[in-house]
């Protein structure tokens, strides 16, 4: 199907030039053999070079262009070059703005020096460069609009690939992001009372009152510490909202908290530290303090932190260890700088953590910075899209603009040069109202309605010119062609005005509208083709005119519409299936915290609720069993969730699947009520590569996952190095966005894939070694 929508332009192209090339119903006169020759090899080169036309685009125009300067040499009359406007089209569609635009600047160059050698420096020249240009800036303006439509669809794709991945790893992504909130509660807290009371017990003869200190300490920090795991079993639902607020108080209030514990720790550190950064800093110095507090008891501590280009440098250092650590030795988890990473790392930074040269440690990492204006951000994002958008609509503005320019000066070359030059200033008049009337139209996309107004307006100018310049008939007879730029309106109102069930007056007023303006035109003189105006002229033409436009700005109408409604409908497709994934995975979300709140009530709760009534009792040897038994369950805890269900012995994720995994996908959705057969697995997985294993499963099971609910068939064959994958029964997949990432997927894998409508998936992939296509989040074309 590709194969054949690559060629079949080219060849009718051929057909259409064969047909005008027909004796008698070709130009006038016979070619020679030469002049033959040329244009059949111009068409040649035409053809071959525009069935590449979707994978080199540039290539295939600059061998257009060539063909266009063989032919027209060859036989000016009987070689019409239309390869050209396919390939900038085609140039428009698949390459950056920048490309597009140097490849426009090349195509009127040639097109323009190739008309002066036709030509000669003739009248006639002006028009045909004025009607090369709009018909190229209409070519190039429409393919970056459908370039545009088309960026808009692979970022949706892959932000659908993006909320499906995370449905996947929704539950393994809470495990670890509850690991890492259960080290900090045992390490800061549970932690910090085991050493406050062992310090009280040693000390409670020299220093009586600092008993009373432990258990006012281990009674609030217990509070703590219950409050804190009811957040992470779900109790308070609000915990995972982002709080945007400065963190830097709370911070400096974590940093005071082990000052009272007794060491000196000094914090310097910017005072609108907000966003995940911040957070991830308030985990990290918690960390890095506590672990200071276990290690190097009684040793000096400073955090600082630093804006250094965009970035957050955070530094934790302490100085050596005034003595062994007592009390607190065996009960870390084991993985305190392992969290320290991941929480640098999920918040886009890098940590790094080592001994210093005087015997002391210091932690470093390097976050993005969060307190950054968000505003200007998104307001540089804005200016580089709008700048990339900005060129479609310009170019359809400037071809409205020249094309009817072009006419007019078409037939101005029929005129007598004294004529000509006595209408010199009325030519002038006319391609300044037609610039004015076509001006709105850069706006249309982004202010509909306003445009439409505005043109509807500015199609006056012309009548009441006519009137106030008295403009001679020839000539203002030219002001008609603006009417091009009343369709153009009409469309952008129903593609992108607000509400399609109000955009149905604009037909109906741009024909009036035009029909007024036309008779307003043709009457200024007060002549109607060369005959006096009566009354009934201006009742009896507007009317005409208005019948007979009102279809064609019907159909606009109509055309606008159905875009429109494609577009939305493919939104809504788009919506629903990423908040279909974003719910899946706030469910998986939810049923581990779920699992953990069990563990959590029975193994932590207890100890801790025993903890702070042992510190209310004032009975301090209690609080230390209480405090190291919390301690101690939290720590099998880290373990466990350290092997959840998907992951393996060493608390890593789980091998990706492979193609065998297909028969326990194909048995699971039988056993669900759908009948999917599989055929071919043993012969064509036989050595596969892993990244293809991996690339096959993905894409079966996006095809059987897209909703049906019919019998399916899965089929692979290998053969010469190619492995062809036929999936039937999937209408839901063929369409929509499960089609497009699954083109995604396949292109990440070198592969062609083909989507027939009645629910059959054809895709084929090299049976060698490729780029695993795992990876179905890429980078945005525009990032």
């Amino acid at each position: 199907m590709e194969t054949i929508r690559n060629w079949l332009l080219p060849l009718l192209l051929v057909a259409a030039q064969g047909i005008l090339l027909w004796p008698g119903l070709g130009p006038d006169g016979t070619p020679g053999g030469a002049a033959l020759a040329g244009v059949l090899c111009a068409l040649a080169v035409e053809t071959v070079a525009l069935g590449r036309r979707r994978t080199a685009p540039v290539r295939v125009l600059a061998a257009t262009l060539a063909a266009v300067v063989l032919g027209g040499l060859a036989w000016q009359d009987g070689y019409v070059g239309l390869g050209p406007l396919i390939a900038l089209y085609s140039v428009a569609v698949r390459c950056p703005l920048p490309v597009t635009v140097r490849a426009l600047a090349a195509t009127v160059g040639v097109e323009w020096l190739l008309a002066a050698v036709q030509e000669g420096l003739r009248a006639s020249l002006l028009s045909l460069m004025l009607i090369s240009l709009g018909t190229y800036l209409l070519c190039a303006g429409l393919g970056e609009a459908r370039r545009q439509w088309l960026a808009g669809r692979l970022s949706a794709t892959r932000r659908l690939a993006g909320a499906e991945h995370a449905r996947r790893l929704a539950g393994d992504q809470e495990r670890r992001r509850l690991a890492r909130e259960l080290h900090d509660v045992s390490a800061h807290h549970l932690t910090s009372v085991v050493v406050t009371v062992d310090a009280a017990r040693r000390l409670g003869d020299s220093r009586p009152a600092l008993a009373a200190e432990a258990l006012s300490f281990a009674e609030r920090t217990g509070t703590e510490t219950l409050t804190a795991l009811q957040r992470l079993v779900g109790l308070l639902r609000d915990a995972d909202r982002p709080d945007h607020r400065p963190m830097s108080g709370r911070i400096e209030e974590l940093v005071a908290g082990f000052g009272r514990l007794g060491r000196p720790v000094t914090a310097r550190l910017p005072d609108d530290l907000a966003g995940p950064s911040a957070e991830a800093i308030q985990g990290i110095v918690r960390e890095a303090l506590t672990n200071a507090l276990r290690y190097a008891p009684g040793a000096a501590a400073e955090v600082l932190v630093r804006r250094v280009n965009g970035l957050l440098e955070l530094t934790v250092e302490n100085a050596p260890p005034r003595s062994a650590p007592q009390g607190a030795g065996g009960l870390g988890a084991g993985r305190g700088v392992t969290g320290m990473r991941e929480r640098a790392a999920a918040a886009g930074g890098e940590l790094t953590a080592g001994p210093t040269p005087e015997g002391g440690w210091r932690v470093r990492a390097t976050l993005p910075d969060g307190a950054e204006p968000q505003r200007q951000l998104e307001d540089a994002w804005r200016r580089d899209v709008l700048r990339e958008q900005r060129f479609a609509d310009p170019a359809l503005a400037s071809a409205a603009w020249v094309l009817p320019l072009s006419c007019a000066l078409a037939v101005a070359e029929d005129w007598s040069p004294g004529a000509r030059h006595a209408a010199l200033p009325a030519l002038l008049a006319v391609t300044a109202l037609l610039a004015v009337h076509a001006l709105p139209l850069v706006w249309r996309r982004r202010a509909p309605w306003s445009v439409f107004l505005a043109v509807m307006a500015t199609a006056w100018l012309g009548p009441s010119a006519v009137v106030a310049l008295r403009l001679p008939s020839q000539v203002a007879e030219f002001l008609l062609c603006g009417t091009l730029v009343e369709v153009l309106a009409v469309y952008a109102v129903a593609a992108y005005g607000q509400g399609p069930g109000r955009t149905w007056p604009a037909p109906a007023v741009s024909a009036l509208g035009a029909a007024c303006a036309v008779t307003a035109v043709a009457c200024a003189d007060g002549s109607v083709g060369g005959e006096p105006a009566g009354p009934a002229d201006f009742v009896l033409l507007p009317f005409f005119l208005c019948a007979l436009l009102a279809p064609l700005f019907a159909a606009v109408w109509g055309a606008g519409l159905l875009v429109r409604r494609r577009r939305l409908r493919a939104l809504a497709y788009d919506e629903f299936a990423w908040a279909s994934s974003m719910w899946q995975a706030g469910r998986a979300a939810e049923a581990e915290r779920q699992r953990l709140a069990a563990s959590l009530r029975d193994a932590v709760l207890e100890r801790t609720r025993a903890l702070v009534g042992a510190a209310r009792r004032g009975d301090l040897d209690e609080v230390a069993g209480a405090a190291r038994g919390a301690l101690g369950a939290m720590r099998e805890m880290l373990h466990g969730l350290g092997h959840g269900e998907d992951e393996g012995p060493a608390g890593r994720l789980s091998p990706s699947p492979t193609a065998a995994d297909l028969e326990t996908l194909c048995r699971t959705l039988c056993s669900a009520g759908r009948d999917v057969r599989l055929r071919g697995l043993a012969e064509a997985a036989r050595d596969l590569p892993p990244s293809v294993q991996v690339s096959v499963y993905r894409i079966v099971e996006a095809a059987l996952g897209a909703g049906d609910l019919g019998p399916a068939r899965v089929t692979l064959r290998r053969r010469r190095g190619t492995l062809r994958i036929t999936v039937t029964g999937v209408r839901l997949a063929v369409a929509g966005p499960v089609a497009e990432r699954l083109r995604v997927q396949v292109a990440a894998g070198e592969g062609r894939i083909l989507c027939e409508p009645a629910g059959t998936l054809r895709v084929s992939l090299p049976a060698g070694a490729v780029p695993a296509p795992v990876q179905e989040v890429s980078p945005s074309p525009y990032a």
